[in-house]
């Protein structure tokens, strides 16, 4: 029972904060952006990096941080608010793109791509839970797909905003200048704007008595990366789902430049893969919220496992634009529907930190992309490299459906203290 003061759940009754938080993700999102059409090309033309492997080390950079920056979110928003951390990883930001428009070495970039992933990290986890505490369980699936769309339609947007600049102006430094102004807005309407939404956690926890009280870190841990067959599906589905995008970060604009491709048709393609991607999770989450997450989990990595095998055997504009599409949509399908599984099986009380571990895995996922696409393409061409991912993408979709279960009701684990 709450009274008639307390917060209220739905997306609706919290509709400008909701909107505010959307806004602040597609800051987050276009801060990677520019990244990715410009920064791979930058590495051989600007630094001189040949090796595969010395080339995604920026990626596995910035996926290593971000993944352990997403597992504190979780933990610290538990424990100090969720509004703190928002703001904390914005400050971080905001060294980064002077940091990549004058790096002087290699090195320099994987140092500012760090700093990127734990601000990444800390401020997209962050407006994740955030944006689940303000819509409840009803439409969580909706919520999230309006969050994800926001992030990755400014990821692409911002991808060909930055092609376009580095077209016209070069590499470095102008397309950081746009970077600049992402980190500043972020900043600012974090800080004056965003308020606190535990009180709305707390609003769901009371609407919940039958909830179990929260496990130990350790054990909440094991029960999210392994123990449940829902949580733990969503964690290896996650983690390939973003070596995918750490391989279409890396090597795909390596590949395109290869078939002969203009730097402005690269950014074109870097753009198609993430604004397809961000156009399909609002009618995903919202259709996962109407049939489940299970299907939709599925299909999505069997879609992507199909496009990635079309980008090696492709070896035009057309065909690849056509790849990213698919891509694109495989993506979709998939992202908002394991935030949304995961905030379904996870407890009013501990669903932050579940977030986090979910993220951590998913975002080592650009480590393990990136080691092994660098390894394999390195030992017998980035087009087995490619080849390798699609098979790994597919056994993964097939792994979900034999592993998880298919109902999105939310499922609660008993916590026994250790």
């Amino acid at each position: 029972m709450t009274s008639p003061s307390s917060p209220r759940l739905g997306i609706r009754a919290n509709l400008p904060q909701f909107a505010l938080l959307v806004l602040v993700n597609a800051f987050v999102g276009a801060m990677v952006g520019v990244e990715r059409s410009v920064l791979p090309l930058s590495a051989e033309v600007e630094y001189g990096v040949e090796a595969h492997v010395a080339l995604l080390s920026f990626v596995a950079a910035f996926g290593l941080s971000k993944a352990t920056a997403n597992y504190a979110a979780g933990r610290l928003g538990d424990r100090f608010g969720r509004r703190p951390v928002l703001v904390g990883g914005w400050l971080l930001a905001l060294p980064v793109p002077p940091l990549l428009a004058w790096a002087p070495t290699w090195g320099w970039v994987g140092a500012a791509n760090v700093l990127l992933g734990i601000s990444q990290g800390l401020t997209w986890s962050t407006t994740v839970v955030m944006k689940i505490d303000l819509a409840g369980p009803r439409r969580r699936g909706l919520a999230m797909g309006i969050n994800e769309f926001a992030g990755y339609l400014a990821v692409g947007l911002s991808a060909l905003a930055a092609g376009y600049v580095a077209e016209r102006y070069g590499l470095r430094p102008a397309p950081y200048l746009l970077a600049a102004a992402f980190a500043v807005a972020g900043v600012g309407l974090s800080a004056a704007l965003v308020r606190e939404t535990s009180g709305h956690v707390a609003v769901e926890h009371a609407q919940a008595p039958a909830v179990a009280e929260r496990p130990s870190a350790r054990r909440l841990f094991v029960h999210t990366a392994w123990s449940d067959p829902t949580l733990s599906s969503a964690c290896q589905a996650g983690l390939v789902n973003n070596a995918n995008d750490a391989l279409a970060w890396g090597l795909f604009p390596v590949l395109f430049a290869a078939a002969g491709l203009s730097v402005g048709r690269i950014g074109v393609l870097a753009a198609l893969y993430p604004v397809v991607w961000a156009a399909g999770q609002i009618p995903a989450g919202l259709l996962s919220d109407r049939i489940g997450r299970k299907p939709l989990i599925v299909w999505g990595m069997l879609i992507q496992a199909a496009a990635i095998a079309l980008v090696a055997a492709g070896d035009t504009f057309f065909v690849y634009a056509v790849a990213t599409v698919l891509l694109g949509l495989g993506t979709a399908l998939v992202y908002p529907t394991l935030l949304a599984a995961v905030g379904d099986a996870a407890s009013p009380t501990w669903r932050a930190e579940a977030v986090g571990i979910y993220r951590l895995f998913r975002d080592l996922g650009y480590v393990a992309g990136a080691v092994a696409a660098g390894v394999v393409a390195d030992a017998a061409g980035v087009v087995a490299a490619v080849v390798a991912l699609a098979a790994a993408t597919a056994l993964s979709g097939i792994a979900v459906a034999v592993r998880m279960p298919r109902s999105h009701r939310t499922r609660i684990a008993p916590a026994r203290p250790d």
